[in-house]
């Protein structure tokens, strides 16, 4: 079977400053795989590529056999780092918005959502706070039936007692067969999801291993993670 994601020697620049230089990956259907790194590592780039969001990279980049594109945005549900929901709007809205949008996209599964994660339907989005917006687009992300989940710092806004039950709602609710990347500062409290990670530093894969062979060696992703980038700061 064809993997869903092929990367192959990815190179980014922003003038003189290489952002990633050579990355190259793959994965399967049907994983949860850690995107790791530093601040300023490549992580975000990385993301943008895969998205179709950057354009003018060198190599090679698939996504179920397709370039980034039309295609490939339809497959891909794509969890930023930044809100993109206007003030004014309240769940309700941004529900419909998204059942507008995007042909997968699952209205009642969404609606229900809502009630799981606390939100009040009527609440504008100017009033809510960052925990509550971070919820609002986690869920109407993973109401779509895409094939890739991109997710970039999902947690990044949500207390330390919600993180348990919405990487449980994550699980619970991403497609059958579908792959999650994600993206996270949050090791320790993310790790027991992975299935595989990929570590990123100075815009190199350092690190791209099952998470299954970390353990069997006595270690954990976060203890990988300090000693590899010990140094980074």
């Amino acid at each position: 079977m064809e993997k869903l994601i092929s990367v192959e020697n990815l190179k980014k620049s922003y003038g003189s400053k290489v952002v990633l230089d050579g990355v190259s990956f793959s994965a399967d259907r049907s994983q949860i795989i850690g995107l790791l790194g530093p601040n300023g590592c490549g992580k975000t780039t990385l993301i943008k590529t895969l998205t179709g969001l950057i354009k003018d990279y060198s190599g090679t980049i698939k996504i179920d056999g397709q370039a980034p594109g039309p295609y490939t945005k339809s497959i891909v549900a794509y969890l930023s780092e930044n809100n993109y929901l206007p003030d004014w709007m309240r769940p309700m809205n941004a529900i419909n918005y998204f059942a507008d949008f995007f042909k997968d996209f699952d209205k009642e599964k969404a609606i229900k959502m809502t009630e799981q994660f606390g939100l009040d339907m009527k609440q504008r989005m100017k009033t809510m706070s960052k925990g509550q917006k971070e919820k609002l687009r986690l869920l109407l992300v993973l109401c779509r039936n895409a094939q890739l989940y991109i997710l970039d710092e999902p947690l990044g806004g949500v207390d330390p007692a919600a993180r348990s039950r919405i990487l449980d709602l994550i699980l619970e609710n991403h497609t059958k067969d579908s792959t999650i990347l994600l993206s996270t500062h949050l090791i320790s409290d993310v790790e027991y999801i992975f299935d595989r990670v990929l570590m990123i530093n100075q815009g190199h894969l350092i690190v791209n291993e099952e998470v299954e062979h970390i353990r069997k060696k006595g270690n954990t992703v976060e203890n990988v993670f300090k000693e590899v980038f010990k140094n980074a700061w």
